[in-house]
């Protein structure tokens, strides 16, 4: 099995990544990583400063069974619901992986060292029940370098400036659209003047918000291809680029620009007066699905300061391995993204329609991923329950 550590003999790539503003965050958790020192290997020597899970990723790690017998045993002797068997081991693999982080969250006044655990897809659409999921789960993994994963919907908006506003840190997921950015950066700052009124310590909420980036190169490039244009051809990989590169020409609109030439926003200065941090652009979706394509571009093209990029292992590997850091390469890139997204409008590609399509599917393929996650479980509890 392909570990993270055996790419850290060559770190020069990571180490360029974190001083041009870079967080890496491994994309992956299991029991089977934490329990054998992968996890621990990877943050002491192999460049990762934080962890991101999803449905689709604890239904492999628990899916396969493979470090879960013994607690998986315990609860069907108990007798308990699927939902609380899920509920308590992957809270459990996110409170041990957060341990594991806890020198690097320390180190970074909290900035990184995170370990983020999504609500359960199912209530992507109600905001009532999203808060409460977000509350449960910030009181069962009990660390303070836990982030709380809320889907950017219509009623995911709500939901994060509440649970912000209570002292939770969130990681906002499923971004796709500028405009649903812009929205989310709202939320952000209105969640942080309700935890102000409440008196609450600005300084030690966090946020990132992650936008997707290889899944707009996916339906846009199939769209493209459709269309089958020397135009048409010539926008084939650009998208997802342009689109994370605009993205990050909102986030200096609202919080000011690293060196100044962007001011940040009144709203948020006074904010910042506070004690408030930045909420961090994060890149997910960062593995390359196109063979066609470099494996590390979703990395390599997205070097700004301030952000963090998510990577499976396989990217991380290839950025460690022969990933080309040269710097940033977001600035001065605005106007040329503008113009990639305006071509696909020339053409008939709809930007609203491709964003709105990609997001009900997010949702649906995480939906998915859980209710599998659910069957599996179900039946393991049922088969060592009848051991008994």
């Amino acid at each position: 099995m392909s570990t993270v550590t055996e790419a850290t003999a060559t770190p020069g790539a990571l180490e360029r990544l974190a001083d041009e503003g870079v967080s890496i965050w491994l994309d992956d958790l299991s029991r089977k990583r934490i329990a054998s020192g992968g996890l621990a290997a990877a943050v002491s020597g192999g460049g990762v400063v934080g962890v991101t899970t999803n449905p689709s990723i604890f239904q492999a790690a628990i899916g396969s069974g493979e470090g879960y017998e013994e607690q998986l045993a315990d609860l069907a002797v108990r007798g308990v619901t699927v939902e609380e068997a899920v509920r308590m081991m992957t809270t459990a693999d996110v409170r041990d992986a957060a341990d594991v982080l806890r020198p690097v969250f320390d180190a970074t006044g909290g900035r990184d060292g995170r370990v983020s655990i999504e609500v359960d897809p199912r209530l992507a659409h109600d905001e009532r029940a999203t808060v409460a999921e977000a509350r449960q789960l910030a009181w069962l993994v009990d660390r303070p370098n836990v982030m709380i994963k809320i889907p950017a919907t219509e009623a995911g908006l709500p939901a994060i400036t509440e649970v912000i506003g209570l002292g939770i840190s969130v990681n906002v997921t499923l971004i796709f659209s500028l405009e649903r950015y812009r929205a989310v950066m709202d939320a952000y700052l209105s969640g942080l003047e309700k935890a102000g009124e409440r008196g609450l310590d600005l300084s030690e909420i966090h946020s990132v918000a992650s936008f997707f980036v290889s899944r707009v190169d996916t339906e846009i490039d199939k769209r493209l291809d459709a269309l089958g244009t020397d135009g048409a051809g010539a926008l084939r990989g650009r998208a997802a680029l342009a689109n994370a590169r605009l993205a990050y020409q909102a986030y200096e609109e609202v919080f000011g620009s690293a060196d100044g030439s962007t001011p940040s926003s009144d709203r948020w200065s006074a904010l910042e007066n506070a004690g408030a941090n930045k909420q961090r652009p994060l890149w997910a979706s960062t593995g390359v699905k196109d063979p066609a394509y470099p494996d590390t571009m979703y990395v390599t093209e997205l070097v700004a300061p301030n952000t963090v990029n998510t990577m499976p292992e396989a990217t991380l590997e290839a950025t460690a391995d022969h990933g080309e850091i040269t710097g940033n390469t977001v600035a001065g890139t605005y106007e040329q993204a503008r113009a990639d997204i305006d071509a696909l409008e020339e053409l008939g590609i709809s930007y609203d329609d491709v964003v709105r399509r990609l997001e009900d599917e997010g949702v649906a393929k995480f939906e998915a991923a859980w209710q599998d996650l659910l069957d599996a479980v179900t039946k393991s509890l049922d088969s060592k329950g009848a051991d008994a």
